[in-house]
Formats: structure tokens, C-alpha cells, sequence
């Protein structure tokens, strides 16, 4: 029996998209951002996961830590701002402040409430995990570690510097598609001869080459057949991101890693999308082009270069899976077999109905 599409109901019912809150994005280790962000003892952004308010920031010793936004006085919201830099997190509320570090230091007028002690006061953690550079949270107390979860990709991006890179130029899109259809769209190049003409012409759509086949982490390669990197002029855009082989400069690797990570790995830059599910129709998209630190004072840095050409490319998929949407809502819609371009797709499907049955 072939493999086919998931049943409507998973792309347009409230009731189903309800449940992957719950059951996925409250419970997985999800990517929020990169390290990078955070680069100065004081700086903090904030992320929505799952409906919390989570804050980023690097304390006074440079440690990174993770709290919910919630002020243990009358849980007022924190920080408003999408990210900055602040000596201190203070509540726009009743002042009370608290360390970088998540400690409260100050609470006017509560010295003089019986057993009041500032130590029991302390911003609620969220678990934080660093994967080569990158900062994943989760919600809960019973899932495994990142670095246990994360042991199969132990040491193969190591050469490609990804903790050190920063990101030069990031792109947000609202799609109006369904999450898995994008991370569907993303998985498989069978489409891209009709859908991506300038993409083809320079990495052919049946050159792929996958080595993660099956569970949260899947893809492979496929190869640069013309010019030195995926830009519109052809030409790098910037230094090589790492040690990477002369083989590997002649191809561009694509990873996603479940449930909200797409890594586009080239020779001079990285691509990194973050998935945020906002409807059974709506996904908000964060698009990183991350860059050796060392490229950006050089004159032969030229990130638009790479960020155009997939700008480009990114929209032609977003469209695409907007017109998936739209189809798949119709009573005609019934699930259709994959093609044998399409395993890793189908590998995925696997994967998340893993978790939400």
C-alpha cells in the first residue's frame, strides 16, 4: 500500500492543531534562536512557545538562562520588547526587579511583610539547551535532555563553525499554510523544476542525496552544479563558514529537525528557518542567513546576495503551500500517494504522528 498525504484533518481542524500544542510544542525541545543574539551580558529577547512568554538573557557572568516572562508579584508580563539590553528585569507594574540571572532584588515595601524572603522569589526557569550554538527550550520536566535527544547528530556539523557565526540579515514571513505543509515543501525537491526555475538551473532537483532517513532529524545534500554558492550573482557572498571539505563546497545541505528547525547549511553562509504555528491555516516563519564573524569587515562581504536569492526562492514555496492549503480545505481533498522524491516527507509525516497519533 503506497505511502500517501496526511488526512484534512490534520491541516484544517482547531481541535488537532490544539493537540500539537500540547503534545509536541510544550513537550519537544524547540528552537528559539542562536546564541549570537545574546551577545553581551544584558542583552535578552523573548519567544513564544506553546502561548508562554519566554526570556532569553545573558547574565553578569555571561551565562545564558531562560525564564518565563511572569513577574512572581501579580504575574505582570516583564519585558514587552521583542529583544534588548537592560542592567536589569524590572516590572512595569510594582517595580519589583530582578537580576539578570533570575534572582529578585529588590521588592519595594516587602519588608515589612511577615516571612517575606527575596530567595523565594525567583523568576520561574525554563529549561534551556544549547545545540552548537543554537538555544532550544522546553516546557517540561520529563523529556530527555537536548544532548540526549540530540546524540545522533553528535559532532557532524562540528566543522562548520555554526556557534560562531552571526546572523546578518533576518526575514520574518506569515504564511498563510499550514506549518507541516512548509516543512513538507521543505523536505523535497520534486517540485522544484516547476516551482523554482532559478533554483534549478544551478542545483538540479534530482541530485539529492539524504543520510538522515528516519525520526526528528532528516535530509542530505544536493549539489551546487554551477557557480560557487546559491546567490543570485553566482559568486560567494562571504568567507567559507568553516573547515569544510572541497567536496562539501560543491554542495548545499538541508536539515530539518523536528518540530520547528529548518538548516540550510552552503559553503559561505547558513539559513536557518524557526516554524511558529499560529492557526490550522497561519505560520509565522523566522529566516536567519547566519555568516562567519570574521565576514563582516571585509570588502567581499555581500549578504544580500544570498539573502535575495532566497527571498525569491522562499516566497515561490510559501505560495505553493498557500495553494496546498486552500486545496487541502476542500471536501474533495483525499489523501495521495507519494512519489519515491518524496521519502523524506514521508518520513516526517511518520515522525510527528508519532507524537500526536
Amino acid at each position: 500500500m503506497p505511502t500517501t498525504t496526511l488526512p484534512q484533518r490534520y491541516f484544517v481542524s482547531p481541535e488537532v492543531f490544539a493537540e500539537e500544542e500540547g503534545a509536541i510544542f510544550e513537550r519537544q525541545w524547540v528552537c528559539v534562536g542562536h546564541q549570537s543574539q545574546l551577545a553581551q551580558s544584558g542583552d535578552y529577547f523573548t519567544a513564544e512557545v506553546a502561548g508562554e512568554s519566554v526570556l532569553l538573557v545573558r547574565d553578569q557572568a555571561g551565562a545564558i538562562g531562560a525564564f518565563y516572562n511572569v513577574c512572581r508579584h501579580r504575574g505582570t508580563r516583564l519585558c514587552e520588547a521583542a529583544a534588548g539590553h537592560s542592567a536589569a528585569i524590572q516590572c512595569p507594574y510594582h517595580a519589583w526587579t530582578y537580576a539578570l540571572d533570575g534572582r529578585l532584588v529588590g521588592a519595594p515595601h516587602m519588608d515589612a511583610v511577615e516571612g517575606f524572603r527575596k530567595a523565594d522569589y525567583s523568576l520561574g526557569l525554563v529549561r534551556l539547551g544549547i545545540w552548537e550554538g543554537f538555544l532550544f527550550v522546553n516546557l517540561t520536566e520529563e523529556a530527555a535532555s537536548l544532548e540526549e535527544m540530540f546524540t545522533s547528530l553528535a559532532g557532524k556539523f562540528t566543522h562548520w563553525n555554526l556557534p560562531n557565526m552571526r546572523s546578518g540579515r533576518r526575514v520574518e514571513y506569515d504564511v498563510r499554510a499550514n506549518w507541516k505543509l512548509i516543512f513538507e515543501n521543505y523536505s523535497e525537491c520534486y517540485h522544484c523544476p516547476g516551482v523554482h526555475p532559478m533554483l534549478s538551473r544551478v542545483s538540479p532537483y534530482d541530485s539529492a542525496e539524504n543520510d538522515l532517513t528516519a525520526g526528528p532529524f532528516l535530509g542530505g545534500f544536493m549539489k551546487i552544479s554551477r557557480g560557487a554558492s546559491l546567490t543570485m550573482s553566482g559568486r560567494a557572498c562571504a568567507l567559507p563558514v568553516g573547515e569544510i571539505s572541497a567536496e562539501e563546497h560543491a554542495r548545499v545541505f538541508y536539515y530539518s529537525i523536528f518540530p520547528n528547525m529548518l538548516l540550510s547549511l552552503h559553503p559561505d553562509y547558513v539559513m536557518v528557518h524557526q516554524l511558529w504555528p499560529r492557526a490550522p491555516d497561519r505560520t509565522r516563519i523566522f529566516c536567519d542567513w547566519f555568516f562567519h564573524p570574521d565576514a563582516f569587515a571585509r570588502d567581499d562581504f555581500h549578504p544580500e546576495d544570498a539573502v535575495e536569492f532566497w527571498d525569491v526562492t522562499n516566497k515561490q514555496d510559501w505560495h505553493v503551500c498557500e495553494l496546498s492549503q486552500l486545496g487541502i480545505a476542500s471536501r474533495a481533498y483525499r489523501p495521495g500517494p507519494y512519489s519515491p522524491r518524496e521519502s523524506i516527507p514521508a518520513a516526517w509525516d511518520r515522525e510527528y504522528l508519532r507524537h500526536v497519533g
